[in-house]
């Protein structure tokens, strides 16, 4: 079993900085890609920030030079730091991670169940 769970979230100002955080465990060889969506009501999900094992990052233009995301590959965790918080950023941020399968080394997605970020303008 793989585990995937966000921390973090909460209500927060408009203009202010908010912290999430991610950790995968249980049954994994490696973990190749993890990242942050987030779903708004009456949208679809969308890209926040994604992060390579070799720290590659990849930004939505919305959050470019706002958010930044991290990771700590010996932990299995990942953080998005959010600065400049707006309400348009508010929705339910989701963890994904692309994890590698120990029985055939196959790629696996998985999904945190989502912590919600609320900014109040």
């Amino acid at each position: 079993q793989v585990q995937v769970a966000e921390s973090g979230g909460g209500l927060v100002q408009s203009g202010g900085s908010l912290r999430l955080s991610c950790k995968v465990s249980g049954r994994i060889y490696g973990i190749n890609e993890m990242g942050w969506y987030r779903q708004a009501p009456g949208n679809q999900r969308e890209l926040v920030a994604t992060i390579t094992a070799g720290h590659t990052t990849n930004y939505a233009n919305s959050v470019k030079d706002r958010f930044t995301i991290s990771r700590n590959n010996f932990a299995n965790t990942i953080t998005l730091q959010m600065n400049g918080l707006t309400p348009e950023d508010t929705a339910v941020y989701y963890c994904h991670a692309v994890i590698i399968r120990p029985s055939d080394l196959e790629r696996e997605n998985h999904w945190g169940q989502g912590t919600q970020v609320t900014v109040a303008s």
